[in-house]
């Protein structure tokens, strides 16, 4: 995973789809996008379930 923030990974993966939705773009470039968009909604997904099992473990230790 980067060390980019959570946020920065969300605005990056919006702009790529927005590029993508708007579908002006030459071809290549929305390839480019569709490939960006691919690998950042991984990360992001990623960085999402650490934070769940973070979230859980503090829940599960409050409730102790």
């Amino acid at each position: 995973m980067s060390e980019r923030g959570f946020d920065d990974l969300l605005a990056d993966l919006e702009k790529a789809i927005a590029k993508l939705a708007d579908g002006t773009a030459p071809l290549e470039d929305l390839v480019r996008a569709h490939e960006v968009a691919g690998k950042l909604l991984a990360e992001t997904q990623a960085r999402l379930a650490v934070l769940q099992a973070r979230a859980d473990e503090t829940a599960r230790l409050l409730s102790q």
